[in-house]
């Protein structure tokens, strides 16, 4: 196997604080490193994340913090330049402007990680991502999307993305596996507040919180507003560090995965708690969005809910041995299907894709060249 020099300009790595991209590059790069590739990650060094860092240093990929573009431009320039495959992923803070540098300095092996395509999408219909441009979409030698299904079709079409493929968000068995606590939670939901999945959360774990006042609940979460009104039995904890999301796991019965408005439009988006879970063996009780059995079959590897009494239903009618075959189920499923290693291999093979296509526009231009010279 050909190992590669990866560089990543993403989000955040250091910080898993209020977003979920650091997890599911820890993810991808530790398993990059392992499979024996360079890697580096840049980032923005932003005053949010540096006072919640609980990855500092990752001992999977050189990671180097800039100031600001000038600074990445002066400081960084040559591993951008000589990397076999350079990424700049959605929400990087004056992405397009670092977008359009990379694709002047290294044109033929600039790639785009889009973490949330279906916003992107939206943001570029209104004209306000200012992390991508909708110009600057058919210059990325590839464009690696979140969101699989249709979307990848839009991007084809509509956008001109010259390379499109899928590459959903995992997690590391490493980290994540299945842990013998006797479960004290009935429901639990691990996420960022997000407006547009409130209303979800609401009806599917805080409404079935207020129905069931002799069960036990929790949400670990940042960025919840102060006006929510948590019931008595909801547990609310405003982050959770990631090496404390195994045994969060392990103490619920169920744990819910809800979606963002935009994804649940689109579909084709599982969001990485739906892996996460699965790698630790708990049921997922999930929303309905298009795609989703194509990752967990449903009734035998997740549930599916539309409302309170959906839920409630589960909690009260799936025997203990039917809950816990069911998450059995969905872990063997995670690893034949939805591991970090399974992505990494994936992002090898598109990384294949793109120097070989490089290759070949050398091998006609070269020829043509030679000629003109004679």
């Amino acid at each position: 196997m050909s190992s590669f020099r990866f560089v990543f300009l993403g989000l955040s790595i250091t910080s898993s604080w209020g977003n979920g991209h650091a997890t599911t590059y820890r993810a991808l790069l530790h398993q990059l490193a392992e499979r024996g590739h360079d890697v580096t990650f840049l980032e923005r060094d932003l005053s949010f994340y540096a006072a919640h860092r609980d990855l500092a240093a990752p001992s999977f990929a050189k990671t180097e913090l800039y100031g600001s573009f000038e600074e990445l431009v002066d400081r960084h320039l040559p591993a951008v330049r000589d990397a076999d495959l350079v990424v700049v992923g959605s929400y990087v803070p004056e992405g397009a402007r670092v977008g359009a540098w990379v694709q002047e300095i290294n044109p033929n092996r600039a790639a785009f990680y889009d973490i949330d395509t279906p916003v992107t999408l939206a943001k570029l219909a209104q004209g306000d991502a200012d992390y991508l441009t909708a110009a600057q979409i058919p210059k990325y030698a590839l464009y690696l999307s979140f969101t699989g299904g249709p979307t990848l079709d839009v991007l084809r079409s509509r956008y001109g993305a010259e390379c499109v493929r899928a590459l959903y968000c995992s997690a590391d068995p490493d980290r994540y596996f299945p842990m013998r606590v006797e479960p004290s939670i009935d429901l639990g939901y691990l996420g960022t507040y997000s407006g547009d999945r409130q209303p979800a959360l609401e009806r599917m774990l805080l409404d079935t919180a207020r129905r069931s006042p002799g069960r036990h609940f929790a949400v670990a979460g940042a960025q919840y507003p102060d006006t929510i009104a948590w019931p008595e039995n909801v547990e609310h904890t405003a982050h959770l560090d990631p090496r404390d999301h195994p045994h969060f796991y392990a103490s619920q019965r169920f744990t819910l995965n809800v979606t963002r408005q935009a994804m649940v439009e689109a579909g084709w988006s599982p969001s990485v708690r739906l892996f996460e879970a699965a790698a630790c063996g708990t049921p997922v009780i999930s929303d309905p969005w298009s795609g989703l059995d194509a990752f967990f079959e449903p009734g035998r590897e997740i549930l599916i809910a539309r409302s309170t009494e959906d839920v409630l239903r589960y909690m009260r009618d799936v025997r203990e041995d039917q809950r816990r075959a069911m998450g059995a189920a969905a872990r063997r499923r995670f690893l034949d299907e939805h591991t970090a290693m399974h992505r990494a291999e994936s992002l090898e093979r598109f990384t294949r894709e793109v120097l070989d296509q490089q290759a070949r526009r050398l091998r006609i231009v070269v020829p043509s060249e030679a000629r003109l010279s004679s």
